[in-house]
């Protein structure tokens, strides 16, 4: 498989979509307080999508010198 540009940005909106969609199930399934919708949407996902930037400039980098070697 041969990613590209346009699958890696559906991966990466798939793993962030998943993780906040399970936020928002997750009172539901546990008896712990539950995290308001704005709570999700303004910190949690911002903090998500970052850290998956961060991530993803890494891999591309350490694949790069993977690559050369």
């Amino acid at each position: 498989m041969t990613l590209d540009l346009t699958k890696t940005i559906a991966a990466f909106v798939a793993v962030v979509a998943v993780g906040v969609g399970t936020l928002f199930v997750l009172p539901a399934v546990t008896p712990m307080a539950p995290m308001t919708t704005q709570t999700i949407m303004m910190m949690v996902l911002p903090s998500m999508a970052l850290f998956g930037v961060v991530m993803l400039a890494i891999g591309v980098k350490h694949g790069e010198h993977r690559a050369t070697r």
